[in-house]
Formats: structure tokens, C-alpha cells, sequence
């Protein structure tokens, strides 16, 4: 995936800077010079991030991340010449995800700007709720619940993770070790007695359906089958 970036700086030779370091590294950008510009670039353009200065004509940047931060939740990083304390503060408060202060390094540059993507993306992804669905059957891993034939089941974490696991994937066979390292980690590696006592307590609680079932794959391992 290609990332796209807004630079916003009044310095032209800056933003040529940062333009010419961002595309040799596989950025696609796209340039604002004053504050209302980066305004509108922002809503025409929707980039992935914003690296956005402080001392701006027309709308300064506090002024335009407090305006982007109304209808959007894009990465802003912040760049001034600015050293105080009360300025990161500040950006921060509005919104701002980091803060680099001139003059500045442009491997550094690009290195925060992968680390606050990244952040963004774990975040987008813990935000999206995880859950699958089968007939009568209904596995949420984000609010941790298990419902069959409509009646919520309690049921301890790891056997929901592990449910949620094999439904994921119907079909698919996994093997007792690539359940454990999945689901429980290196810690109980070896002991797969552990697998087929929450595979057990899981059977229990979903009984038969003509439709679904936790299967066993003699030798092999596990499966959640599907008809």
C-alpha cells in the first residue's frame, strides 16, 4: 500500500525537501503552502498523514489541526522551529499524534512518520469489532461473548479465543501445537493435553447442529466444520 502525505509548510524549499526524501522511500505527497490550503487539501485529497507547521499564513497550524480534527482523525504530526514545552502541549491537546522540532533530521522524519502509520493501523484494526457468525451461533471477541440459539454463554477467555480461532478459519485443520502457539503462546508448548480439555468444555456448551461443529481430525488435530 502506497501511504499519502500532506506537507504543510510555508517553506518551499523545506517542503521540496521533504517531498523529494518522502517519494525516494515510496510515499506518494501532495503540498500546502498556508493554512487554508491545507484545509482544503485535506478534505480533497484525504491522505493517509499530515506533517503540518506550526507558523502558517492565513490559518497558523493549530488553527487547521483544530479544523481537520472536526470531521477527521488523520495522523497529524507537528513541525515548528518552536522549542517550548507549551507549544507540544498545546498540538497535543488539539489532536496533534507527534511532534518534530526544527531543524530536523529526515531519516527521523520518516521513521516517525512509519511509527505513528503503524500506530494508527493497530489502532484501526483493535477498533474494528471481531466477530463471526453461524447459524444460531454468535462469537465476539471483542466484547468476549459466546451466544447459541440465541442465549448467552459464560465462557472463559481462552476457550472463546479459541473458538473464535478455529471459526475464523472453517474448515481448516490445525494441529494441537499450532492451536497452542496461537492461542496460548510459547508458554504451553508441548503440553497439548491442555487443547483437548477446552476443545471438550467447548463441545459441551455447543451441543449438536446440523449445520456446524467442533471436529476432530484423527492424528492431525482440530477443526471447526462447517456444512
Amino acid at each position: 500500500m502506497q501511504y499519502k502525505i500532506l506537507i504543510v509548510d510555508d517553506d518551499e524549499n523545506i517542503c521540496e525537501l521533504l517531498r523529494l526524501y518522502l517519494e525516494k522511500d515510496g510515499f506518494e505527497t501532495v503540498v500546502a503552502n498556508d493554512g487554508e490550503q491545507a484545509v482544503d487539501y485535506a478534505a480533497k485529497y484525504t491522505p493517509d498523514l499530515i506533517l503540518l507547521d506550526i507558523m502558517l499564513p492565513k490559518l497558523d497550524g493549530w488553527q487547521v489541526c483544530r479544523e481537520i480534527r472536526k470531521s477527521s482523525d488523520v495522523p497529524i504530526i507537528m513541525l515548528t522551529a518552536k522549542g517550548e514545552t507549551f507549544d507540544k502541549i498545546l498540538g497535543l491537546e488539539l489532536g496533534a499524534d507527534d511532534y518534530i522540532s526544527k531543524p530536523f533530521d529526515t531519516k527521523e522524519v520518516i521513521a516517525r512518520i512509519k511509527a505513528v502509520l503503524r500506530r494508527s493501523s493497530d489502532k484501526d484494526k483493535a477498533s474494528q469489532i471481531q466477530e463471526v457468525k453461524y447459524d444460531k451461533l454468535r462469537i465476539n471477541l471483542t466484547n468476549y461473548e459466546l451466544e447459541v440459539n440465541g442465549v448467552k454463554i459464560d465462557t472463559p477467555p481462552k476457550e472463546l479465543e479459541l473458538l473464535y480461532f478455529l471459526a475464523s478459519s472453517p474448515n481448516q485443520v490445525f494441529t494441537r501445537e499450532q492451536l497452542l502457539d496461537n492461542i496460548w503462546g510459547y508458554e504451553y508448548v508441548g503440553d497439548t493435553r491442555t487443547v483437548d480439555v477446552h476443545i471438550k468444555r467447548l463441545r459441551e456448551k455447543l451441543k449438536d447442529h446440523p449445520h456446524w461443529k467442533l471436529g476432530t481430525v484423527w492424528g492431525i488435530g482440530y477443526k471447526f466444520e462447517t456444512k
